[in-house]
């Protein structure tokens, strides 16, 4: 009995001091929430906003009370910034909390990510006086872990898209050769003075270069445009086009027979050109020229516009002179092919004396061998041949960031930089060093001269990943398939379009299948966790512990087929 009276009065002692302590003393869990929980890793960092509430009765009317979020792990903690929280009678600047009925504040914390965060819990600490007094207030826990997916970019940055410097071999090359002949006032016999203009003897030299290299120059055929100028009668004005030519035509014809070569001449006439009479007016400095081109816009019919010029009689004088001369005439256009070495040329080629290739030739000769050794070979016999051309340097470097040899990979680009400063591919692949390297500010400066590279949005699209930005990592990545787009829209929480995503990556490894089994963690299937990290590890075996320690993966933390997985 007496002990009973014993155990009765100890409880309603403890039972008074916790009713004190609740007026300045231990807090509880339940006074506090926070978003997100578990805490995750964003950009680098693992923000955290922590809602709580100083109960009625708490908040002596001079006391102030200093809480300060810690996270702490096994070795180490961090530290956020501290919020000051006041009584009634307290001067300062603090929040002030009644003491009658208590009051909620938020506060916000941030804290440096360290990979042993993973595995930390979250604690809020008291600096409470009451008066020149301290009170002791105990520690409070109200989280535990940190989700770190975020930071698998500094993994899938590894199998990144590089920017790749191509090359501008073409095997077959379109040309044109063009020439003019003018003719007189209503005439269409070719002048002797005409068909000694250097126009016209280019023209004839091309035809023979074609003949004498059939194997690399393939002719299409040739254009015959012939034209009589706006001034005149319509109808003697079609009849001299027409003319024009018939005589242009038989002359191409007998200069294709002359080289001995083939081909079809296709012939047409312009009866009144105006539009060539509108470009010349254009493009001269007559006095009138506004007022010309003003008649031409108001009037459609050609006699009309013709009376309204000639009405100009100042005007139609310089046309006469500098303008019409110029538009009576015939356009004669070879249109043929250079035809460039064929793959088994070029690597025969390569084999016999490399020097011989054209740059873009060598260049080309990278993308005919799938084996790495052969490629880098090439580019290097390349940047020997061709040292003033920056893209063998990149290339290079794309091949060394492949392997994982990032310091041999700045050191070809900054080669590449050297040679052509402002080249679009190098920054860009720097650009990702410096993200792997956890240098954004480098990173942004150099992809802002990344420019016209086909690379530049899958490169943008990592740095909004390493900075946080979910949504504008997916706008960037666009349609690209990779494990960092994947990543950008499991953060960005699209589940789906992540799975499809990584189903479409073409060179799958590791990381792929470890961000499946993430998504399949998040959309509560089980079986393709233990599938897909199965996979994951095989490839990497380093995944195993990661996986061990990863919250996202909390569910099966008690699973034998999960714990035997990642105990290896």
């Amino acid at each position: 009995m007496q002990s009973k009276l014993y155990l009765t009065l100890t409880l309603a002692a403890a039972a008074m001091l916790t009713t004190s302590c609740s007026k300045m003393g231990a807090l509880s869990s339940d006074n506090f929430s926070i978003n997100p929980s578990p805490l995750e890793s964003v950009g680098g960092q693992v923000p955290v906003t922590i809602n709580g509430r100083f109960p009625q009765k708490y908040m002596k009317k001079k006391a102030t009370v200093t809480v300060t979020p810690v996270l702490k792990w096994q070795g180490g903690s961090a530290q956020s910034e501290p919020a000051t929280f006041q009584g009634e009678k307290v001067e300062g600047n603090a929040q002030t909390i009644s003491y009658r009925v208590g009051g909620n504040y938020t506060m916000k914390a941030n804290f440096k990510y360290v990979p042993e965060m993973e595995k930390s819990d979250l604690y809020l600490t008291f600096n409470a006086k009451k008066g020149k007094k301290t009170v002791k207030i105990p520690d409070v826990k109200i989280g535990e872990g940190v989700i770190s997916t975020s930071e698998l970019v500094n993994r899938t940055l590894k199998s990144a898209g590089t920017a790749f410097a191509p090359d501008a071999y073409q095997h077959v090359i379109k040309q044109k050769q063009e020439a003019s002949i003018k003719f007189l006032i209503q005439q269409a016999k070719i002048r002797n003075s005409e068909l000694k203009g250097v126009s016209v003897q280019q023209f004839i030299q091309t035809l023979k270069d074609i003949q004498a290299d059939e194997e690399r120059k393939a002719l299409e055929n040739i254009e015959i445009s012939a034209y009589a100028s706006p001034d005149g009668g319509m109808k003697l004005n079609t009849q001299v086009a027409k003319n024009r030519q018939k005589s242009t035509d038989k002359y191409v014809k007998n200069q294709l027979k002359k080289v001995r070569l083939d081909a079809n001449v296709d012939t047409k006439y312009t009866a009144e050109d105006w539009d060539g009479f509108k470009e010349l007016v254009s493009q001269s400095n007559m006095q009138d020229k506004e007022v010309i081109l003003r008649v031409l816009s108001m009037y459609q019919d050609p006699e009309e516009r013709e009376h309204q010029i000639r009405n100009l009689s100042a005007a139609f004088t310089d046309l006469a002179k500098e303008i019409l001369p110029q538009l009576r005439r015939s356009r004669m256009t070879i249109n043929y092919n250079l035809i460039g070495r064929s793959d088994e040329e070029i690597q025969a080629q390569y084999k016999s004396d490399a020097s011989k290739l054209s740059v873009e030739e060598l260049l080309y000769s990278a993308t005919l061998t799938d084996k790495a050794d052969e490629k880098e070979d090439i580019y290097k016999k390349t940047a020997q041949v061709y040292p003033n051309d920056y893209r063998a340097y990149n290339d290079l470097a794309t091949m060394a960031y492949a392997n994982g040899k990032y310091s041999e990979a700045k050191d070809y680009l900054k080669k590449a930089l050297s040679v052509k400063a402002n080249a679009a591919e190098p920054n860009v692949n720097l650009g990702l060093i410096s993200l792997l390297e956890n240098d954004l500010a480098t990173a942004q400066t150099y992809l802002s001269k990344g420019s016209g590279s086909a690379a530049l949005n899958e490169a943008l699209g990592n740095m909004y990943l390493k900075q946080g930005n979910y949504a504008q990592a997916v706008k960037s990545f666009g349609d690209t398939k990779s494990n960092s787009a994947a990543l950008a829209q499991i953060l960005a929480k699209d589940y789906m379009k992540g799975a499809e995503t990584l189903a479409a990556v073409q060179k799958k490894d590791a990381m792929t299948s470890y961000l499946k089994a993430i998504i399949a963690a998040r959309t509560n299937n089980n079986s393709l966790v233990v599938d897909n990290l199965r996979d994951a590890i095989a490839k990497d075996a380093t995944l195993a512990d990661y996986a061990s320690k990863d919250l996202e993966f909390a569910k099966l933390q008690n699973d034998a087929t999960f714990k035997t997985l990642t105990s290896k």
